[in-house]
């Protein structure tokens, strides 16, 4: 994850909940249509003044959500939609307003549903059934309470009514268990094909470096290095240029002839190991073919360069090679410069060309091309 991400994700959690919360006042609101409604038609029996009450509470609470949720202070809570705070309200909020409804009471049931809603996909199976009993018990305490008091005009109506609750509130629960497992298996699932994609990014990475690894040396192959100077020469800038060489181990038959193969195969990686040590992190070395080594410098120039050059062979000179007894060790390499617009296999000729002469001049020295071009 980058740096920026926990920002980002929390900003979008913030713009998702307060998404949420506008669908939740949006539903207060239609709530508050259809009390005014009720007392409009003569089916509400609390003041107007005690209307003027429910709506100042409604208006209260949402306000104190809105500024948890604007102020960031919701995420310090375990759930930070306050799913289940924003839900006891409503039911509270919604049993008062019933509290004052008579003969309509049965149509506004369904609000106790809806509120419910809000925390089917939210809310723990666990919490959500103690909403949902909380929603019962408060409407059934309600009919309970007007029963005791001798306020309750229709007994079997509400009777059906708090079974017709109960029935509802029971589908609901299992509905929201059965989408919080449903959720869960998903998420398992987006757990585990997370992993195989984390698994197959590792073999990606891991078949690329094969591909594009020599390995004996564990340098870059020939393929992949010409692929790397190309790329490299099509982004050299006018007045910068790279260092080009090409490296060969000497008498490196006559070293597989008198130790055998697994000498020599060590030698190569003493050199590799040799260059290594030598080289900056952006220079590129690459296996060119049997003993051949070829060598990328970018941003250098021609002192700079042959600098590099003699003292990468004087270190292999001095080398030893573990577990094998190799006596003069040498290489000889020829190097050239890159400019803007050369062609890359043009200046592999050029550096071919001076290690010839580096082998004709007796080996175990670095040539330049420019300086067989000044002669």
């Amino acid at each position: 994850m980058s740096t920026s991400s926990p920002g980002v994700t929390k900003r979008s959690l913030q713009s998702l909940l307060l998404k949420r919360f506008g669908m939740a006042v949006a539903s207060y609101a239609l709530v508050l249509v259809l009390m005014w409604i009720a007392m409009w038609a003569g089916v509400y029996s609390g003041t107007v003044a005690f209307g003027l009450l429910c709506t100042a509470l409604v208006a209260a609470s949402q306000l104190i959500f809105y500024g948890l949720f604007r102020s960031g202070r919701n995420l310090r809570f375990v759930d930070p939609s306050l799913t289940e705070a924003q839900v006891l309200v409503g039911i509270a909020l919604h049993t008062l307003l019933l509290a004052h409804i008579d003969g309509a009471r049965g149509s506004l049931l369904m609000f106790y549903l809806i509120i419910l809603m809000f925390g089917v996909f939210q809310l723990r199976p666990r919490v959500f059934v103690r909403c949902a009993a909380v929603a019962f018990f408060a409407f059934a305490g309600l009919n309970l309470w007007e029963g005791y008091h001798l306020r309750l005009s229709a007994p079997g109506q509400a009777l059906l009514q708090c079974c017709a609750l109960f029935i509802g509130l029971v589908w609901l629960s299992l509905f929201a268990s059965y989408v919080q497992a449903l959720r869960q298996r998903m998420r398992q699932r987006r757990y585990a094909l997370q992993a195989h994609q984390d698994t197959l990014r590792g073999m990606m990475r891991q078949l690329e470096d094969l591909v594009a690894t020599d390995e004996l040396t564990g340098l870059f192959n020939r393929r992949h290095f010409l692929r790397l100077a190309l790329r490299e020469l099509d982004g050299l800038d006018f007045g910068r240029q790279h260092g080009l060489a090409l490296i060969d181990l000497d008498h490196f038959k006559r070293i597989n002839d008198a130790h055998g193969h697994a000498a020599g195969d060590r030698v190569l990686q003493t050199f590799a190991a040799v260059a290594r040590a030598c080289l900056r992190d952006g220079d590129v070395l690459a296996r060119y073919g049997g003993e051949e080594f070829v060598l990328l410098l970018p941003n250098t120039d021609a002192d700079q360069f042959t600098s590099c050059c003699e003292r990468l062979r004087e270190a292999f000179a001095n080398a030893e090679p573990v577990g094998v007894q190799v006596d003069n060790l040498s290489l000889s390499a020829g190097m050239t410069l890159l400019n803007e617009g050369d062609d890359l296999d043009e200046a592999l000729q050029r550096a071919d060309q001076a290690l010839y002469r580096a082998k004709r001049g007796g080996r175990n020295r670095c040539d330049a091309a420019w300086e067989g071009a000044g002669a």
